[in-house]
This record gives C-alpha cells, structure tokens and sequence, in this order.
C-alpha cells in the first residue's frame, strides 16, 4: 500500500515506547492514551483527522484487551456503562464527520488548544483528587460529549469522562474501568466512521508502532489501576501534555 513504505523496525520503537506508556497510564487511570498519542502525532504534522483516525485504528485493539482485563478484575459498573456507551457513540460518530470535514491547517491549532486545556484540567484533577464517593448525576450528557470531544480532538473520552465522573463522586476503580470498557464501542464506532469518511489513507506507518506497544501494555491497565496513586500521576499527565501541546500551538501558528 502506498500510504505504507519501507520502514526499519529501529523506525517504530518512538511510537512502540509511546504506545505502551500512554496505554498504561490509561489503562491505570481510565485516561490519556488518546490525548498524548494525538499530541505526539499532531507534533510530527500529521493531519488532524489522519492522527484521529490512526489513534482511534490502535484504540480498537488496545480497549478490546483492556476491556477484558477489567471485567476480569471486576471494575466495570453495569448500570453506569450502559449510560454512558449510547450517548458515547452517538457523541463520537458526529465528533468524527466534523473533524474529516475540516481543513487540516485550521483544525490542527484548535485540536492543539483543546489538548492543551485537557492538559491543564487533568492537572487540575490530579491537585484536587480524590472526592468523596457519591453516585455521578450527570452521565448522558457526559458521554455525548465525551464522545464528540473524543474524535473531534483525536483523544479525551477518558479525560473528560473519567474525570468528571470523580468529580461527581464515582468510585475511582469502577469509574476507570467502566470508561475503559465503554471506550471499546466508542473506538470502534469511531474508526468505522473515519474509514468511511477519509479512507484507508487516513492510517500511517505510525499507527504500527503505537499497536504494538498499546497492545502490549493494555492487559496490565487493570492490575495497576488499584495499586498505583493517581494524584503524581495526573499531575505529570497535565504538565507534559500542557507543554507539548502548547508547543504545538506555537509552532502551528508559526
């Protein structure tokens, strides 16, 4: 294919490395896979609709395995992921069409913006965290913008999502793995609708190593989930993500 030319392996070991720390981190945090695989290809100049799409291609996989690990790890809450998958969908698939319908000079400096303020929110979560447990009230309406804001910026479902549900007092683990799990049918859905839009051209060389490491890691997601402390983690997830992203902002706009 030509979107695929000769590539040597030592070629995909950046985005090997990338795809298994941020698929750990999300996994961990039910957060972050999308949004920093989408700033480290928005940063190489990727378009943004193509990084979406790539991002969304690996995503398919690495919720499948992540899934499966976190129902075996009993952390999904039934009842709250069938409130947010529909919604989840509907949000993603108009996300999608939005984003393969725009110009990819004038989406790349928003689609950055939008990064750079998840960056900051999650720094933000990670100085406040935790809450005190309650039921979340606001979940439907979560989804369906969790899921815009998801394909719309290439990442965010579990940014957006798993924080507020925190937010409104949901238990950390069933809220991480009630999001990872839902994030399966959101991917998917995603992919599919980008394939239709853009094409098999929207996937790049990229998207192999960031599969290869992503997969690797995403059976570990839900081990980790109830071992590791969240706060330092969320904290670095916000600086590194703020600075990449705004630098990218700057070097779009320059």
């Amino acid at each position: 294919m030509d979107n695929f030319p000769a590539f040597a392996f030592v070629d995909l070991l950046p985005f090997i490395a990338v795809g298994f720390a941020a698929q750990l981190v999300d996994g961990a945090l039910g957060m972050a896979f999308g949004v920093i695989s989408s700033t480290l290809l928005l940063s190489l100049g990727v378009a943004p609709a193509a990084a979406s799409a790539g991002v969304h291609a690996v995503e398919s996989f690495t919720t499948a395995a992540s899934a499966l690990s976190h129902v075996a790890h009993r952390n999904v809450d039934w009842r709250l992921f069938a409130r947010l998958v529909i919604p989840g969908i509907i949000g993603g698939v108009l996300g999608a069409y939005v984003l393969a319908n725009i110009a990819a000079d004038v989406a790349r400096p928003v689609v950055l913006a939008y990064l750079t303020l998840i960056g900051l929110y999650l720094l933000w979560r990670g100085l406040k965290y935790p809450p005190v447990e309650r039921q979340p009230g606001v979940v439907e309406p979560l989804g369906l913008v969790g899921g815009f804001l998801d394909a719309a910026g290439g990442g965010g479902w579990g940014a957006v999502v798993t924080s507020n549900l925190l937010v409104q007092g949901a238990s950390p683990r069933k809220a991480i793995g009630t999001v990872s799990t839902s994030e399966f049918f959101l991917t998917v859905t995603i992919s599919a609708t980008f394939i239709a839009a853009l094409g098999v051209e929207a996937l790049t060389v990229a998207t192999i190593g960031l599969l290869i490491g992503g997969v690797a890691a995403a059976p570990l997601g839900a081990f980790v989930a109830a071992r590791l402390p969240p706060r330092p983690l969320l904290i670095a997830i916000g600086v590194i993500l703020t600075l990449t992203s705004a630098y990218g902002i700057l070097s779009a706009i320059g």
